[in-house]
């Protein structure tokens, strides 16, 4: 069975039971994964150390937010 036919057969169901197949796949594409968590992570520790050396250039909350 290929992607057309699982997209036949969803689009065949009545719209309640389409939802919840949208719902979970959705659902499925929101779990965690941890090799972007360690990636984010990782350019967080670089972007707070750049900020200690003062290698960061930063800007007033005020000024960011007008």
């Amino acid at each position: 069975m290929n992607n057309k036919d699982i997209l036949e057969m969803a689009m065949k169901l009545k719209p309640e039971e389409r939802f919840l197949i949208i719902e979970g796949l959705i659902k499925s594409l929101d779990e965690p994964d941890k090799t972007i968590d360690q990636i984010w992570a990782e350019e967080a520790e670089r972007r707070l150390k750049a900020y200690r050396e003062g290698k960061l250039e930063t800007f007033p909350a005020e000024q960011v937010l007008k």
